[in-house]
């Protein structure tokens, strides 16, 4: 029997306008993340993550912080990162600092391992830039190491040997769950089945079906090496309100402005109105009516077989009230309905 679908949510605390319309400090921001987790809870839903960052439009630059905080205030969902970028960390100490928060969580602790689509964290903690491939095979397979919870002998080029380390604390209840973030390399979906670790695509543009060669390469690899699949599961942005012109007319200048700020840096033209369309009605931007989302949900959980569908819900300077009514709709009404459809 095929497990649910599970459904998580994911925000890297994009900093939000109050209700004059001023930018609110990074404080305020962190501290309204741990109430829209609090609220995802309560709805039930399965997963909450927060994206690393470290740069003035990103409120959140250390997400097991964040996530202990929000420990404190739930029950029963799941936490995690989305992504830790593990090229400029310290394997051991993301290892520490995930186990710790699964102590404090009673074993509901995640981490997913990515190399990152932004890269200040290079310079800011000293590490370059041109080893960005190199610093990342090398981290993950010392991480993938340590998750046996057994003494670990490793050697690798850019840091010390270990020789009998056991590393602590240990995870209570058996492996940390640990997923590896692809956002488009046929290389990093092959890395995942040889660490024998579940799958988080980053489809953040562009017709979802178009990862469905990227599923099957994970399938196939796993063939090759002799073991049943991982788990896998998609990340994309989205937001939902009472009808499709509402929510479209609510996100959109606030997604154009992070889209265009983003932009600029990576030399992209200024979105026009009618990407944004494309998006919402062809793309993977989740963006509707509870029927709408619910809609395309259900058509991408079927066409990629995923076990979990993770709602970037934050986009921009959009306001923390409406955030709220959007998290609300989506376990409320877009979740059943989703079930409904897949039966």
């Amino acid at each position: 029997m095929t497990a649910p679908l599970e459904f998580g949510l994911d925000t890297f605390g994009d900093v939000t306008k109050d209700a004059s319309g001023s930018m609110l400090p990074h404080a305020q921001v962190i501290r309204n993340v741990v109430d829209e987790a609090v609220l995802a809870d309560e709805i039930g839903l399965d997963f909450i993550g927060l994206g690393e960052h470290h740069r003035s439009d990103f409120a959140i630059s250390s997400p097991e912080t964040v996530l202990a905080a929000i420990a404190s205030r739930t029950r029963r969902i799941h936490l995690g990162s989305a992504v830790t970028v593990l090229s400029s960390d310290d394997p051991i100490r993301v290892f520490q600092r995930f186990a710790t928060l699964d102590a404090l969580s009673g074993g509901r602790a995640e981490v997913i391992l990515g190399r990152g689509s932004f890269t200040e964290s290079f310079p800011l903690f000293g590490f370059d830039l041109r080893k960005y491939e190199e610093l990342f095979e090398e981290k993950l397979d010392l991480f993938a190491a340590l998750l046996s919870q057994k003494p670990v002998t490793w050697q690798g080029k850019l840091r010390p040997a270990l020789k009998d380390q056991l590393v602590y604390p240990p995870v209570e209840h058996g492996p940390l769950k640990t997923w590896i973030g692809v956002g488009g390399s046929p290389q990093s979906v092959v890395r995942a089945a040889h660490y024998d670790l579940p799958l988080m695509l980053a489809i953040i543009g562009g017709d979802p079906t178009r990862f469905a060669p990227y599923v099957d390469l994970y399938h196939r690899a796993f063939k090759e090496f002799g073991r049943p699949a991982q788990q896998i599961g998609a990340h994309s942005p989205g937001y939902v309100a009472e009808t499709d012109e509402q929510a479209r007319e609510e996100l959109w200048p606030d997604y154009k402005a992070m889209r265009d700020r983003i932009g600029r840096e990576r030399g992209w033209p200024p979105m026009g109105r009618d990407e944004f369309v494309s998006e919402a009605e062809h793309g993977s931007l989740y963006v509707g009516s509870p029927e709408t989302v619910a809609r395309k949900i259900a058509k991408t959980a079927k066409a990629l077989g995923i076990a979990r569908f993770q709602l970037k819900y934050s986009a921009g300077p959009l306001p923390h009230e409406k955030l709220m009514k959007s998290i609300e709709l989506y376990g409320r009404k877009v979740v059943p309905m989703v079930r409904e459809m897949l039966g």
